[in-house]
């Protein structure tokens, strides 16, 4: 049986005002090999055998979703988590990035049946929204919108100067409760807010006014509520700019903060960690990169 072997990248989503919209691939990978066996479904993790049920594994579920779909026929799939370097449940796209990862899989096994789009509109139909699972199948910062049942997207320029620090906990943060703090309702004054930073945000990345990034990652509809659920977020972004960073955010719904970096990047991680270990959960500051390939096949 032919092995298919996917790296997929992590993701950043929201990105302050860009709620359910903008997203950005980062240089932090998880890799899966997956190979299509006779006998019922085994799901690894390392090479060491998981407890868990199968049908559970979100992987799994979407390589069965592309297959029921395509109405391709299968019995089971030998699938090992060989690198597993996204944190699970820290708004890096750790779902996304399962839903990616299996759908490609999938579809490698199948000989490439959908094209790019098809496999994109089949992960947002399973993640519900498409910020983090564009950008793990592209690569690079998009803006992602559903419109009559598709998926249309276009790419955002992030120069090549900008670093992005990422502050990640020990606790973790279920993006279903982070979606239940948000309202049901906004004011009209607040929707103005977001739309006119998340405007001014892509234009500022696009013509490198860096000054302007901080005011552009500004945001009413998510980060008010959700900051709450992270302990000593305040203080963390405070630190942040006290160290040179030129913008912040919280990473997807949480519990990862980010950090916008244009210059002094070593300098800010060695400060920030000396700052993190004196809180009271176990904090990790890592320097990240855009990724610009999305998810990469290897058969």
């Amino acid at each position: 049986m032919t092995k298919i072997r996917v790296r997929i990248p992590a993701t950043t989503a929201n990105m302050g005002p860009g709620f359910d919209t903008l997203g950005m691939a980062l240089r932090l990978y998880n890799e899966i090999e997956v190979e299509e066996i006779d006998g019922q479904t085994e799901i690894y993790n390392g090479g060491l055998k998981s407890e868990k049920d199968f049908k559970d594994n979100l992987i799994y579920e979407s390589i069965v979703k592309t297959m029921d779909e395509q109405k391709y026929p299968y019995r089971g799939f030998k699938i090992n988590v060989v690198r597993c370097d996204i944190p699970i449940c820290r708004g890096l796209g750790s779902s996304s990035a399962c839903i990616v990862g299996g759908i490609a899989a999938a579809n490698a096994i199948m000989g490439n049946r959908m094209n790019l789009e098809d496999m994109i509109d089949l992960a947002v139909k399973i993640e519900g929204h498409p910020d983090n699972v564009v950008p793990a199948a592209l690569g690079g910062m998009l803006v992602s919108l559903k419109a009559g049942g598709k998926v249309k997207y276009s790419r955002v320029t992030v120069p090549d100067e900008l670093k992005f620090a990422a502050m990640i906990p020990s606790f973790q943060i279920n993006t279903d409760f982070s979606r239940k703090v948000l309202p049901n309702t906004y004011l009209k004054e607040d929707c103005i807010f977001n739309i006119s930073r998340s405007a001014m945000l892509i234009s500022a990345l696009y013509n490198s006014e860096f000054d302007k990034l901080r005011i552009c990652f500004g945001d009413k509809v998510h980060q008010p509520y959700r900051k709450n659920l992270i302990k000593n977020s305040e203080a963390i972004f405070k630190r942040s700019r006290e160290l040179g960073s030129i913008g912040e955010f919280i990473s997807g719904s949480g519990s990862t903060l980010m950090a916008v970096l244009d210059k002094n990047t070593d300098e800010f991680v060695e400060s920030m960690k000396g700052f993190l270990d004196e809180l009271e959960d176990n904090w990790n500051v890592i320097l990240l990169e855009p990724d610009l390939e999305g998810v990469k096949i290897d058969i």
